[in-house]
């Protein structure tokens, strides 16, 4: 049985806000929390206010704000003696390398701070280090690699009652399992996670189950009207919060969904727009996926098979050493397919 998702980011004198909570009021109750308790000579509660701070401004895209947040989070932390602060901080610190693609610094930070996580006791800070070595792995496409621990790591949610970490677990082993090809297993493990975040009030993790649903209807199943209608009530919630990189990921879905139906015009408005919410949050993996369709759908306006190649090798070229894996396979896919119907056309 679980029970209704909370936010453990949000600390200190901040614990009273919610999982669902805005964005911005939490970087605004955030900021004001944290010059007070500044003022106040308190820097352990500095240090916790300053999460939520550095937290706020990750999900909203705003990466030089983060980047300084967490550090300034970190070193007051480690002035206040409070470890478990420390720790928390070094897991926003990892979580926001990976969003920008430092793969290597996500891995040392991540693992820092679930050893950390580990001496203070906090085994809610551990539990998130770990799942963010996770999460890095499987972006990166390191199934085999992440794969065990994803399970682990779900298995401890579940005993916990834990709704928020057991929909982030259940989605991402549902991704693994889609991206190999399992559909009908990653449908499953989508529909339990929509299930328990929608009853759990996990607006974040629900919206992203939807995104997850979408995409399994879309290509296995071909119902692009239902897949579309799943993705625009994942919108309303990624709106609702602010949520600059969900939303992203459910625009490029988006394009994804039309793509495969042969709307491309449409499916190219979405990815341009995708491309664009990327760029501005400095989101290496998201903007390399959006390139990857804006290629695609032109191919099928405008582009001559030429000009199709280029860009596609242009992208190519820009992933070489970035590690992430699952999108250069994308890439290698798309140039294969490509390469077959020049071939073809000859």
């Amino acid at each position: 049985m679980y029970g209704k998702a909370f936010a453990p980011e949000y600390q200190g004198a901040l614990t009273t806000l919610s999982v669902n909570s805005s964005l911005t009021d939490v970087l605004t109750e955030g900021i004001d929390k944290l010059r007070e308790a500044e003022r106040s000579g308190h820097p352990a509660e500095a240090a916790r206010c300053g999460l939520a701070v550095a937290e706020a401004y990750r999900r909203l895209g705003k990466v030089r704000e983060a980047d300084q947040a967490w550090k300034a989070s970190y070193r007051t932390a480690r002035e206040a003696g409070d470890t478990a602060a420390m720790a928390w901080a070094l897991w926003s610190g990892g979580t926001l390398a990976r969003q920008r693609g430092a793969f290597p610094l996500a891995w040392r930070l991540l693992g820092l701070a679930a050893e950390l996580g580990e001496q203070a006791g906090d085994i809610v800070c551990r539990g998130y280090s770990l799942a963010g070595l996770a999460e890095t792995g499987r972006i990166q496409g390191d199934y085999a690699a992440v794969g065990r621990l994803h399970e682990q790591l779900l298995a401890e949610a579940r005993r916990r009652g834990e709704a928020r970490h057991t929909v982030w677990a259940l989605e991402g082993i549902a991704q693994m399992h889609r991206n190999t090809g399992d559909y009908d297993r990653a449908y499953t493990l989508f529909e339990e996670a929509a299930e328990i975040a929608e009853r759990a009030e996990d607006t974040r993790g629900h919206a992203w189950a939807l995104r997850g649903l979408a995409d399994i209807l879309s290509v296995r199943d071909k119902n692009t009207g239902k897949a579309l209608e799943l993705l625009s009530r994942a919108e309303t919630g990624c709106r609702a919060m602010n949520l600059s990189s969900a939303l992203a990921y459910n625009h490029k879905m988006q394009g994804n969904v039309l793509h495969r139906a042969g709307r491309h015009e449409e499916a190219r408005q979405m990815y341009e727009l995708a491309l664009t919410e990327f760029r501005a949050m400095s989101e290496p993996r998201g903007e390399a996926l959006a390139r990857l369709g804006l290629a695609k759908s032109r191919a099928r306006l405008d582009r001559t098979h030429a000009e199709t190649t280029a860009e596609l090798t242009a992208l190519a070229s820009s992933l070489e050493g970035s590690g992430l894996k699952h999108v250069q396979r994308l890439v290698t896919r798309a140039q294969e397919e490509f390469a077959r119907e020049a071939e073809a056309v000859r």
